[in-house]
């Protein structure tokens, strides 16, 4: 007998004849409402991260003087500001510049999918500044969205502000867990 047979017979035992109550299931479907930017932009400031709303990337790129910048292979080079200082070991790298996948407005969470604009997961884990530029199309309104984009066998890099943790004495920790700083171009590719 396994150990979940174990349980659930003791979970059976303990219910006796009593009616399980049905579960409802009623979840907020996929698509149900349109995503809200400034939501998005209200929770990622309130996890601290800086949001930029340009289609510029390059300009805010060279304003965040990044020092040595790594950039997956499928950055878009227009992205990147003339002169800036490229390696390609994230270990050397004081800055990440990746795309994303997809971000959710409700939750302030962006999520990265391993694909070439975006890299390894280590890419966006080692350096201390990780600049995300996030599409405006790119937006969904609820955790649901996100899943119905995304693709399950890829690995998923979720980020919800820079990293930080209040485990060591309830006193706020940045850059544990990946970058302390998390700067997010929001780029609609019309506001220069």
């Amino acid at each position: 007998m396994s150990s979940r047979d174990l349980i659930l017979g003791r979970v059976r035992a303990a219910l006796g004849d009593t009616p399980v109550p049905e579960v409802p299931r009623a979840y907020r479907p996929a698509g149900s409402r349109a995503a809200d930017l400034e939501v998005l932009v209200d929770r990622l400031v309130d996890y601290k991260a800086v949001v930029h709303r340009t289609g510029d990337i390059a300009s805010v790129v060279a304003s965040l003087d990044p020092g040595r910048l790594v950039v997956p292979p499928g950055v878009d080079p227009s992205w990147l500001p003339p002169g800036a200082e490229l390696v390609t070991d994230e270990h050397d790298a004081d800055a990440v510049l990746t795309a994303a996948t997809v971000a959710v407005a409700e939750t302030g969470t962006i999520v990265l999918d391993g694909s070439p604009d975006q890299g390894r997961r280590v890419v966006s884990l080692l350096p201390d500044l990780h600049i995300c530029v996030v599409r405006t199309d790119q937006v969904v309104a609820a955790v649901p969205d996100a899943i119905a984009r995304l693709d399950p066998t890829r690995p998923l890099t979720w980020i919800s502000g820079p990293s930080a943790t209040s485990d060591i004495e309830l006193n706020r920790v940045e850059g544990v867990h990946g970058p302390r700083r998390l700067h997010v171009v929001l780029a609609d590719f019309t506001t220069p």
